[in-house]
Formats: C-alpha cells, sequence, structure tokens
C-alpha cells in the first residue's frame, strides 16, 4: 500500500477502536460499526459494492453491508486494518492511492467531527498537496449536484471549476477542508464562502453534493 493512503487507513482503523462500535459519524444515521462493515465491503465485495454508485444495485448493498455490521467489531476493524485481499482491485497500489486516501481521509473526519469539541487536524504541506492533486482531478464530478456554479479555491490561489453556472459560489481554504465541503460535510468544514447569498444559502444545504 502507498503511503497516503496506508497513513489515512491506520488512523481510521484506531480510530475506529478507540471510538467503540456504537459512536455517531456524520454519515447520517450510521455509527462506527455501520462505517466499519461500508468500508469492508467496499475493499472486499465487489459484487456488491457497485451500490454506492449505482442506484439499481443499493438494495444488494444494503443487505451485504448489513450483514457485515452483524460480524465481531474487533474483526471489521481488523479487515480495515490489514487492507485489502489480494484480489481487489484496491491491493494494487495506484489505485489503493487515487481511491482510498480521500476515501479515508473523510471518514476519519466523519468520525472525528462527529464529536464534541473536536479541531481540524494539522496536516502536512504535502499531504494537502496531495489532497488538492486529486480534488482538482474530480472536482467536475464532485460538484456535479451543486444547485450553483461551484469553483474550488486554496489559499495559494490554485482554483477548479467544480460546477459551471450562474450565480457561481467560490469556496477557499486549505485542500482538506475544501474537500470535505466539496464532499458533501459542509456543515463541519473550514472554509469561506464567497457569491450571493441566496446561492451560498443554497449550496450550504444542498444533499446531493459530492459522491
Amino acid at each position: 500500500m502507498s503511503t497516503h493512503a496506508k497513513r489515512e487507513r491506520l488512523l481510521l482503523a484506531d480510530l475506529l477502536e478507540a471510538e467503540g462500535p456504537d459512536a455517531p459519524t456524520l454519515c447520517g444515521d450510521w455509527t462506527t460499526r455501520d462505517l466499519a462493515a461500508h468500508v469492508v465491503v467496499r475493499e472486499r465485495r465487489a459484487d456488491a459494492a457497485g451500490g454506492i454508485l449505482i442506484k439499481q444495485l443499493t438494495p444488494r448493498l444494503e443487505r451485504v453491508q448489513a450483514e457485515f455490521a452483524e460480524k465481531p467489531y474487533e474483526e471489521l476493524i481488523q479487515l480495515i486494518r490489514s487492507g485489502p485481499p489480494r484480489f481487489s482491485p484496491f491491493s494494487l497500489k495506484q489505485i489503493d492511492e487515487a481511491s482510498n486516501t480521500i476515501e479515508f481521509y473523510v471518514h476519519t473526519e466523519d468520525v472525528r467531527r462527529a464529536r464534541p469539541g473536536w479541531s481540524p487536524r494539522p496536516l502536512d504541506t504535502v499531504f494537502q498537496d496531495a489532497l488538492w492533486s486529486r480534488l482538482d482531478r474530480t472536482a467536475r464530478l464532485v460538484g456535479r449536484g451543486a444547485p450553483t456554479g461551484l469553483v474550488l479555491r486554496r489559499p495559494n490561489g490554485q482554483t477548479a471549476v467544480a460546477r459551471k453556472g450562474t450565480p457561481v459560489v467560490t469556496v477557499t481554504g486549505e485542500p482538506s477542508e475544501v474537500l470535505l465541503f466539496a464532499y458533501g460535510r459542509q456543515n463541519v468544514a473550514d472554509v469561506e464562502l464567497d457569491g450571493d447569498k441566496e446561492a451560498i444559502a443554497r449550496l450550504q444545504q444542498a444533499k446531493q453534493l459530492g459522491i
């Protein structure tokens, strides 16, 4: 496994273990047990994981995920920590880095920021650059559900157009925070919003923002 994805995987596993199976998350009504089951199914059950993106397959995904959620919590944590099986596409370093760096970072924050008194985790410049690189590449996909034009900007001036249109809202912040906003965690993202007030309000409340 590659550096960023491996680090975020282990951080997520450690945090899930420390919080226990019944802690809240930012993923709707999911507990940490539900989130752990989601992570395991995504990597280990390709026959069901398609339901994450394909609506027609969602019922199967929900059934399989519910089955995994009934497994001992410690087993789920170990499956996350040990990484994907050899036959999984995620076992390939390039795919692991491209797909799991953001996945594990976001889900770690889903647990951290569901707790009272949380504060942003300090991240080094190399990791911020890595997050921005991936966000820049997927901006159009991430912003497809935005109800307004959407521009993502980091403090150094780099920008990515997530959705063309007017009125436009510009979201400015560190890549890690802009990413959380773009992935539907608007309420906990430490960002500045610039644009029409009504457009900002619609964007902050958008349910379909993110992937």
